[in-house]
């Protein structure tokens, strides 16, 4: 009878172990095809992710290789591209409608700002997900929505270091490095209701658009572009003589 119970222990433990491996591996597999798969119904433009890994006894995981692609019309590869972000939830969350997010800490992304000062790849992000935040709001309670249905609550949100890689229309397709000021936004859906996924990703793209565009109308900026416009004028057609001059200006003003 001992024998008897005994194994039927070890087996349940078995299986529970089982059970915790798969919901584990179920979890980060389907985090990578929510974002894949919801995150461009909001912002209309291709994401990727190489990997995602979250630890359901800590809350702690991590994600890789995230890349968010440009409206069609702009050439630049991408808009935002993140090396890696580290994320620390509370497991207990997961199971109920509001999933609580401790921290999201994204380090030293590239951004891409291309355009104009009005018009360009990260304002035509945004306004999707304006759209995507208002047609959200406009559904009925009864309707079927269209991505994952569970609320946030984002008790830190981090972007250190970022650069902003500034391609100006004007600049005939020069590039300008700028590095812009940390983000950082805190207690996002706290109350009862928490946040949509769309209304996170609007927050932080404002915020990311309000930084990318002041660095883009700085006086730094402006006079390289200036500067490049004439050097490509004056040159004759020898652009990449004019670039290059450009370049090495550019150099010598951030030094």
């Amino acid at each position: 009878m001992k024998k008897w119970l005994l194994r039927g222990l070890i087996a349940v433990v078995v299986l529970l172990v089982i059970a915790v491996i798969a919901v584990g591996l179920s979890l980060d597999s389907a985090i990578k095809k929510g974002v894949e798969s919801y995150g461009p119904q909001l912002t209309k433009v291709s994401i990727k992710l190489d990997s995602v890994k979250v630890s359901i006894f800590s809350g702690s995981g991590g994600i890789k290789g995230l890349v968010v692609g440009n409206p069609e019309g702009f050439k630049t590869a991408s808009a935002v591209s993140i090396g890696s972000a580290s994320l620390g939830l509370s497991p207990g969350s997961l199971l109920s409608d509001k999933v609580v997010i401790k921290h999201i800490h994204i380090e030293s992304p590239v951004i891409t700002f291309e355009g104009g000062l009005k018009e360009n790849n990260l304002s035509k992000i945004m306004d999707n997900l304006n759209a995507a935040a208002g047609d959200t709001a406009a559904k009925p309670a009864d309707s079927k929505p269209a991505g994952p249905a569970k609320k946030l609550q984002v008790d830190d949100f981090l972007i250190k270091g970022a650069k902003v890689n500034i391609s100006l229309t004007a600049m005939g397709g020069n590039v300008i490095p700028v590095t812009i000021p940390d983000i950082h936004l805190t207690n996002l859906g706290t109350g009862p209701d928490g946040i949509t996924a769309a209304e996170l990703s609007q927050l932080a793209m404002k915020e990311i658009l309000n930084a990318a565009s002041t660095a883009a109308a700085s006086d730094t900026v402006k006079n390289v572009s200036k500067q490049a416009t004439d050097a490509v004028k004056d040159a004759g057609g020898k652009a990449t003589d004019a670039i290059k001059g450009v370049g090495d200006l550019f150099k010598r003003k951030t030094n």
